[in-house]
Order: C-alpha cells, then sequence, then structure tokens
C-alpha cells in the first residue's frame, strides 16, 4: 500500500487527445472568428450569470483564449477561468492554465504540496468539455464585441 502512495500517474494520451479535439470541434462552433485578436464574446445565461470568451493571441497555427464566468459569486475561486490553445494544424484544442495554476504538468505525485490531483490536466480539459456543452446549450444569447 504505501508503494501506491508517491506513484506517479501516466497520462492515457489517447483519452487526451479525443477530449482536446472535442474541445477544439465546440470551441470552433462556439467561435466562428477564433483566428481574430483582440475579440471578445459574452453571453448571458440568466440576470446573474454571464460568460466571456477573449482571444488573446492569434498565429498562423495557433490561438490562445481565456474563457471565465462572470457571476454574482462572493467567492472568486467559484468563478471559473482557464486558458486554452488551439492548435489550427492538429485541430486540438488544450488547458494550459486554469484558476490561476499556471502551466499545468502532465501528471502529479499525489499527494503533493498543493494537492493536486494525479491527473489534474486531463480532468480541467475534461470540465472544459463540460463547460463548452454547457455554452453550446445556450448559445443563442451569445454575441461579440472588440476587445
Amino acid at each position: 500500500m504505501s508503494r501506491e502512495i508517491g506513484r506517479k500517474y501516466v497520462p492515457k494520451v489517447a483519452n487526451m487527445h479525443k477530449v482536446c479535439e472535442i474541445n477544439y470541434g465546440r470551441l470552433l462552433r462556439l467561435l466562428p472568428d477564433c483566428d481574430t485578436a483582440d475579440l471578445q464574446y459574452q453571453f448571458e445565461v440568466n440576470t446573474s450569470l454571464l460568460y466571456t470568451i477573449k482571444i488573446m493571441e492569434c498565429s498562423r497555427y495557433t490561438s490562445t483564449l481565456e474563457m471565465s464566468q462572470k457571476s454574482q459569486m462572493e467567492y472568486d475561486f467559484l468563478r471559473p477561468v482557464v486558458q486554452v490553445r488551439l492548435y489550427h494544424d492538429a485541430k486540438m484544442a488544450e488547458v494550459i492554465s486554469a484558476q490561476n495554476i499556471g502551466s499545468l504538468q502532465p501528471s502529479y505525485r499525489y499527494p503533493n504540496i498543493k494537492m493536486y490531483q494525479k491527473n489534474e490536466k486531463e480532468m480541467v480539459n475534461v470540465f472544459l468539455a463540460e463547460w463548452l456543452q454547457f455554452c453550446l446549450a445556450h448559445s443563442d444569447q451569445l454575441h461579440s464585441s472588440e476587445a
């Protein structure tokens, strides 16, 4: 049992690729102009829940965007924020930063000082997939503007 505690998690690359491909497809459906820098999309689900997707930078093969939830929540940690890199040549979208974690590692030893899950990067990408699905279901309220 003690040998299991510090053991490093090995991510399943095929699962990560599948999630990243799904995220890319959902983002393209949600953001038709994802290759235009300084563009911001917003939509309101209800009076207390607003989503913002801001395109931070664009280049020939990649785009970086920040997706955040603006709501009436009292605590910042209840308002998710992720930075996502879109790889246009590979048709994949990967979370590169979430909740101010910074650069996410493919896996973490568990337990660790910051209490990240062993598969933190995979779980954040799955969260993005679910979040994008929710956004697509409410995309009729979507509008864009210059950032």
